[in-house]
């Protein structure tokens, strides 16, 4: 969260008594704000003043061009950077936001989070709001499809396909968010921590983008329709539409909980004796290189050390070697004839891997280069499964 900038951290530290004041004077502030905002009924008037008095507590909201929002759409899609991008959005706006975690109750309604009492699968969610979207008195809907807060800055999370099953026609809502001192978003923080962080920063911009909507082609499946709605987000936003979901950000914070203490560990007992004497830092990256090693047995140790010098990292190392964005060559000849031996269950993935990471030409990896973005998405995933289940056996 914090700056690794030195004058930035500077600036931070002098910046902290004011900061303080201001969050306790905010915090009263804010209860206003939330007490004047269940008082007044939905309207034009209510977001007028609701977003003046947002304005004291540093929240800046600005729109692009208000005229590019199509009035008869009944679902926005939009990026998801922070816990309150829903309650920004509404400023704007009248929509609603059904709760999809946690409990309904005081607090669900607080957040300002609509409360329909399903709690079974998808497709009753997705009935649910078909039957809401079909009357026209309600407000529209504003969906996250990433399902889950990123910082913005390198890539969408993969869309999800049930939030393009309600209706034939959506609006995408390019968001970005920009504070100075400290970050925007942090992996695993509760939203009451962003809001004390919101209230302490001098001031938090929302630039809210409206895209034109884009109907859903003739017999175009919902997957088709969520990627390509996330690759014009990601182009209005200018990062990268990425395959990796919701499910795969959870489980990387699990890795990353369950490895940042052992990756600073200074030895480890699959380090030999005659490092003892070598530097810490030489010590650390022989263990990870250890690690890595594990897990990639038919990896040279010493390509292994020069990427870890490089990512300071474990799963980013290994992420590098399964992707083949370091190239090598199998260490011994024992990797070099158990590669060939997953061609009779697996000929597809087993080529992948003599692809990706032997690379023994230039010319052959070009060659077989999909054009596709999904094709390469998916012998991507072909190659890194064929090359866990070798490690494995």
């Amino acid at each position: 969260r914090f700056p690794t900038d030195g004058f930035l951290l500077l600036a931070l530290l002098l910046y902290a008594p004011v900061g303080l004041c201001l969050l306790v004077l905010r915090l009263f502030i804010g209860v206003h704000v939330f007490l004047v905002s269940c008082a007044l009924p939905d309207s034009l008037l209510r977001r007028f003043i609701v977003r003046v008095m947002c304005s004291v507590l540093g929240l800046f909201v600005r729109q692009s061009d208000p005229r590019l929002r199509d009035a008869s759409v009944r679902v926005y899609i939009a990026n998801h950077v922070t816990q309150f991008d829903h309650n920004v959005i509404n400023l704007l706006t009248s929509c609603n936001t059904p709760a999809l975690n946690g409990a309904p109750g005081f607090l669900c309604w607080s957040r300002g989070f609509m409360e329909l009492g399903v709690t079974g699968s998808r497709a009753e969610l997705v009935d649910s709001l078909k039957v809401y979207s079909s009357h026209r008195a309600n407000p529209p809907l504003l969906l996250f499809p990433e399902e889950a807060a990123t910082n913005g800055r390198a890539g969408l999370l993969r869309f999800s396909s049930w939030p393009f099953s309600i209706l034939d026609v959506v609006q995408p809502v390019a968001l970005q968010v920009q504070r100075p001192l400290i970050t925007v978003s942090v992996a695993d923080s509760s939203w009451i921590t962003e809001l004390l962080w919101t209230f302490f920063v001098p001031f938090t911009v929302y630039q809210v983008r409206w895209m034109p909507s884009v109907p859903r082609r003739a017999e175009e499946p919902s997957e088709d329709f969520a990627l390509r709605v996330q690759e014009l987000l990601a182009m209005e936003l200018g990062v990268v539409s990425t395959r990796l979901t919701a499910a795969d950000k959870a489980e990387h914070m699990k890795r990353l909980r369950h490895t940042s203490p052992l990756s600073f560990t200074p030895a480890r007992p699959r380090v030999p004796s005659s490092l003892a004497a070598v530097a810490p830092e030489e010590v650390r990256i022989a263990a990870m290189a250890q690690r890595v090693k594990e897990v990639l047995p038919h990896v040279p140790l010493e390509v292994i050390r020069i990427d870890l010098a490089q990512t300071n990292c474990v799963d980013t190392t290994i992420a590098n070697l399964l992707e083949g964005r370091v190239p090598f060559y199998p260490e011994s000849e024992e990797a070099g004839t158990d590669l060939p031996a997953l061609s009779t269950s697996q000929p597809t993935a087993a080529f992948g891997i003599q692809g990706s990471v032997v690379v023994p030409s230039s010319k052959a990896a070009t060659k077989q280069f999909a054009k596709s973005p999904v094709e390469r998405h998916l012998s991507l995933q072909e190659r890194k499964r064929a090359l866990y289940d070798y490690a494995r056996r």
